[in-house]
């Protein structure tokens, strides 16, 4: 008899229709029953695992069957409910989620769970918001939980206490994802996902280097390839509506087979790590007056010295055709931070700059152990696409590439502080500003007091006149784009929320403690 493993969790939703994705215990028929309709889909098989997403019409509260025997809801739960999508309203979002019990010696160290905490809300009765977008570091693979590394140790007696192959993926999600009150807002709330490094592993693609040193680890290629078809599976397919589901070659080679599709999966992950414009992780959605792009800005980077890129060519192009104006607001999903505090920023341009040898063969190796060693590795470390995107961003403000929006928004997590920068060009007067950068980190995984204060002294304080130093010893460029964080930093576990309205936008933090209070609230357009 099978059981529901992991989901259902809500994911693509339009005006019409939702996708519910599941795992379950055995192969079997998924039945969903929506508005009065039923659909149904056989799961496929990877890795031993069964997973299915049903595309279903309608709207309402929705049921679950695996092989006509009911599973979802559950008693104790309110129903799950599909409202459909026509405009975005609220959206939430946040990145850097950590999976422990929620007693009181984790929460010593981990903190509450925002999440969890915004769910209870949802369950006493607070208005869901339309979607929830998830911006990277969904789950630690290189920094597993107590519980996790116990299920690895299980199972295998060497190796590292990291996650190695998908089996231990699929553990990984599952505990992710199946805290009740969790898996309860993830089947009810619609969510879109990207990935950051520690879905895969600390610094992923940082440079070259970085990926010649994880070449030689014996474990690594079945680490990447587990990686990236984990993702495939639990993340990725319900980014996408079900025409581009439709159209995926990997996912109809899978479901077309009558075996496990494991070596489908692996073959297309090892290609995507290998080549990656061969796979595209962004994806875009025009929902009402407003457009969200979610950038792949770790598996899409170009890596070559004196070539670097945060994205590569063909991205780029994709991006640019999406990044127009004619919409009221343009939100862009990045899960490293574009404006980091200028003093930062200028330091991973320095960092970028002596380890593609502007100081000598000798000063780049040096120069590659700081960019690893201090984690040097957002926008600035890829000053060209830094400037490409802030020459982008001006003009779409401008209005030179169609009606501007209201406002432009990037939305990024990955530092584990939270804060909010207005930018512009250089002669731009930051207080009327259309370009923002909001972000929120972590949901789950606070600094401690000690790296708190050593945040604040190094990106607010000496960096910012060391970074001016550094940028002019290796001829920098000048930077004809300017920013300002004008809010934050904030270091509490939390929730952010971008209210759009029309051309009006109000962006919010939320904390957890003591009463899942609004931390800030700004305004970005009347």
């Amino acid at each position: 008899m099978p059981d529901l493993l992991v989901g259902p969790m809500l994911r693509h939703v339009d005006e019409t229709s939702a996708s519910i994705w599941v795992e379950t215990s055995e192969p079997c028929e998924v039945t969903v029953g929506l508005g009065g309709g039923r659909s149904t889909e056989h799961t496929f098989t990877v890795h031993g695992h069964h997973y299915a997403i049903v595309d279903a019409e309608g709207a309402g509260e929705y049921t679950v069957e695996l092989d006509g025997r009911p599973v979802w809801p559950v008693e104790g739960f309110p129903p799950s409910r599909v409202r459909p999508l026509a405009e975005l309203g609220r959206v939430v979002f946040g990145s850097c989620r950590t999976s422990v019990p929620h007693d009181d010696a984790h929460e010593s160290v981990h903190g509450p769970d925002v999440l969890r905490e915004y769910g209870l809300r949802l369950m006493a009765g607070e208005d869901p918001p339309s979607l929830l977008l998830f911006l990277g570091d969904q789950v630690y693979a290189d920094e597993p939980s107590p519980e996790m590394i116990d299920f690895i140790r299980a199972r295998r007696k060497d190796g590292p206490d990291e996650i190695v192959d998908f089996e231990e993926y699929a553990e990984l999600y599952r505990q992710a994802w199946t805290d009740p009150v969790v898996r309860w807002v993830l089947s009810t709330v619609p969510t879109a996902m990207i990935f950051d490094d520690h879905d895969v592993r600390d610094d992923w693609n940082t440079s070259d280097v970085w990926r010649r040193q994880m070449a030689v680890v014996s474990w690594w290629p079945s680490r990447v390839v587990s990686a990236l078809g984990a993702y495939w599976i639990y993340q990725h397919l319900g980014n996408l509506s079900p025409s581009e589901r439709k159209a995926d070659p990997t996912l109809a080679a899978i479901r077309a087979g009558d075996d496990d599709g494991a070596v489908i999966l692996d073959a297309f992950a090892k290609r995507a790590d290998e080549d990656p414009p061969s796979t595209r992780w962004s994806y875009a959605r025009d929902i009402g007056g407003t457009r969200l792009i979610m950038l792949d800005t770790r598996c899409a980077r170009s890596l070559d010295p004196g070539r670097r890129r945060m994205i590569d060519d063909e991205e780029w192009s994709w991006f640019t055709d999406l990044a127009t104006g004619g919409v009221d607001h343009l939100l862009i999903g990045s899960s490293v931070p574009v404006f980091l505090p200028s003093g930062i920023f200028d330091v991973e341009s320095w960092s970028e700059a002596v380890a593609d040898g502007a100081w000598g063969r000798r000063a780049a190796v040096w120069g590659e152990k700081v960019r690893q060693g201090l984690d040097l590795e957002h926008w600035g470390a890829f000053r060209r696409s830094f400037d490409d995107l802030g020459r982008l961003l001006v003009d779409v403000a401008a209005g030179r590439r169609g009606r501007a929006p209201a406002t432009i928004v990037l939305l990024s997590g990955d530092v584990h502080y939270s804060y909010l920068a207005a930018a512009g060009p250089a002669s731009a007067d930051l207080d009327a500003a259309r370009i923002y950068q909001a972000v929120c980190s972590p949901i789950r995984n606070p600094l401690s007091r000690t790296l708190r204060l050593a945040n604040v002294v190094a990106s607010f304080g000496v960096a910012g006149v060391a970074g001016a130093v550094l940028a002019r010893m290796v001829r920098l460029p000048r930077r004809s784009f300017r920013w300002k964080i004008t809010d934050g930093p904030w270091f509490p576990n939390a929730l952010a929320a971008l209210d759009l309205e029309g051309r009006s936008a109000v962006v919010r933090w939320y904390a957890a403690r003591p009463d899942f209070g609004e931390t800030v609230r700004v305004r970005l357009a009347p």
